[in-house]
């Protein structure tokens, strides 16, 4: 069997879903990728990262900015990132086992038979309490930077997955963040990748 494998974590605002796939990533010893992808996709495209790091400096820009990763061009420019951005992870898969966070994982390794597709949830009332406690927003923004934020991701991957994110049709494995809660999350699903791709606790990829 090709060791070579890939997770791909979709993940509702407030769930800690980034989070769990960093440790994940840690526990495995495999590549994290997720703003980084972005990067990439600016510099191929000769779009101004600088620019969208500007951005991301203050809190509230930060998370709104995950709405709409590179921009909420819904045009022919956003059609060609995300074909630029689907290309640049497909090459970070075939080089090493790695996590992919968001950017429609789900679908673009969907037929992939070595990848494992995880969807993170909580309920509202601990993504909410995730907001204000662990990301130090206020009450405020909280509120409606989840919605925003869910509303955003859902027709994103809609539209170019044609599915949203959380389908059940499309996924191999769904978790409650908040019941295990972020270490315990990312050692639950450490423990179920071994498992699903055979890898013993010596193996590195």
């Amino acid at each position: 069997m090709d060791k070579r494998f890939i997770i791909t974590i979709s993940r509702e605002f407030g769930s800690m879903g980034r989070p769990i796939a960093k440790r994940l990533a840690e526990l495995l010893q495999i590549e994290f990728y997720d703003r980084d992808i972005v990067e990439k996709t600016a510099q191929n495209l000769g779009l101004p990262v600088s620019v969208i790091k500007e951005n991301e400096e203050s809190v509230k820009n930060r998370f709104l900015n995950m709405s709409y990763p590179l921009g909420n061009e819904a045009t022919e420019q956003q059609d060609l990132i995300f074909h630029e951005q689907t290309k640049i992870i497909r090459e970070l898969a075939d080089q090493s086992s790695c996590i992919i966070v968001g950017r429609c994982g789900d679908y673009i390794f969907e037929n992939d038979k070595n990848c494992l597709r995880v969807h993170i949830y909580a309920p509202y009332e601990a993504r909410y309490r995730n907001c204000v406690d662990i990301l130090r927003m206020d009450h405020d923004s909280a509120k409606k930077t989840i919605k925003k934020v869910d509303k955003a991701r859902k027709a994103y991957h809609m539209h170019y997955a044609g599915f949203v994110p959380g389908d059940v049709e499309h996924l191999d494995l769904l978790i409650n963040s908040d019941v295990f809660g972020i270490d315990g999350t990312a050692e639950a699903l450490a423990k179920i990748v071994k498992i699903r791709f055979g890898i013993e606790d010596e193996d590195r990829n």
